[in-house]
């Protein structure tokens, strides 16, 4: 709930304030002030559905959706995200339009609106600050890289006024959009490797790997795989293979992938005298106590036990 809220407290500061900017854009003839708030019009479109997507990321898990509904907020952030770059891409080319052929700007205005730009977003910015999901991650990075805009907007102003160099104007929207840029195109890296089930960062397989070979009882283990649900909620599966009492050996594999990181997990176990038949398991992650070598496929059937 205190995500939802907060998202929707930066939608409704970034709505109101794009409409004040695009008649301060406008009035002052400003293209840094008239791109940054179109900016920010596709600012609160997207946070609005950011809003949405997070109360629907909430929904307990249900027969259509087994896992829950935890990729809704991945979902936000990749909107989002998506339209800072198309907004970070319009300004550059109205800001080169701008260089190309320049007007007046009232910058005595311009200031008033920089000064409260920056109030704004950092205000937005201070009540997004505690992200708990990659959706309102994606959202506190706007208000941070708006208050980073309008504080060069402010700078630029100042030193216009005194120097009559507009041309600093389209400058400055280009630096700052170059910025966002960079830093959105990042963010949708880490949306995109948690969609295509990447291990999370943070989490080391080979360390995961050493400590369960580790366990009294576990002679080795292969088939390891670790995914994020929504960049919090981390999931694996791991094949192991003992003559031990499974429930025993199930217990102590969990205990140890939770305390890195994994907040699920599907174990199966196989006696020593089976064989994998899965043929998709990657022998790099077959290891043994010791050493790491390939483990061969057999295509007949054996007895599994799962831990769900």
């Amino acid at each position: 709930m205190k995500t939802e809220k907060n998202i929707m407290i930066a939608f409704i500061l970034n709505l109101c304030f794009s409409i004040f900017e695009l008649i301060g854009g406008f009035i002052t003839g400003s293209i840094a002030i008239l791109s940054d708030a179109l900016h920010d019009v596709g600012d609160a479109a997207s946070i609005g559905v950011s809003f949405f997507l997070e109360k629907k990321s909430k929904k307990k898990p249900d027969r259509a959706n087994t896992y829950g509904y935890g990729r809704y907020s991945v979902l936000g952030g990749a909107v989002t995200t998506l339209i800072l770059l198309i907004g970070s891409v319009a300004v550059i080319i109205g800001a080169i339009n701008r260089l190309i052929s320049p007007v007046e700007i009232d910058y005595g205005a311009m200031t008033v609106f920089a000064v409260v730009g920056v109030s704004v977003n950092l205000l937005a910015a201070f009540f997004t600050r505690e992200g708990d999901s990659v959706n309102q991650r994606a959202v506190n990075l706007h208000m941070l890289e708006d208050v980073l805009g309008w504080a060069l907007v402010l700078v630029g102003a100042i030193v216009m006024k005194f120097t009559n160099f507009s041309i600093l104007d389209p400058i400055i929207s280009i630096g700052v959009a170059i910025f966002i840029l960079i830093s959105a195109i990042r963010n949708l890296s880490e949306v995109v490797g948690i969609l295509l089930e990447k291990t999370p960062h943070g989490i080391d397989v080979s360390s995961i790997e050493e400590h369960l070979c580790e366990i009294e009882g576990v002679t080795s283990v292969h088939h390891i795989h670790v995914w994020s649900l929504d960049g919090q909620y981390n999931l694996a599966t791991v094949h192991a293979v003992t003559d031990f009492e499974p429930s025993v050996i199930k217990a102590a594999i969990r205990n140890e992938l939770h305390r890195h990181k994994i907040a699920h997990a599907t174990i199966e176990l196989e006696s020593s005298s089976e064989n994998c038949n899965d043929t998709v398991c990657c022998p790099e992650l077959h290891i043994e106590k010791g050493h790491t070598h390939s483990h061969r496929h057999h295509a007949h059937s054996h007895r599994h036990h799962h831990s769900h």
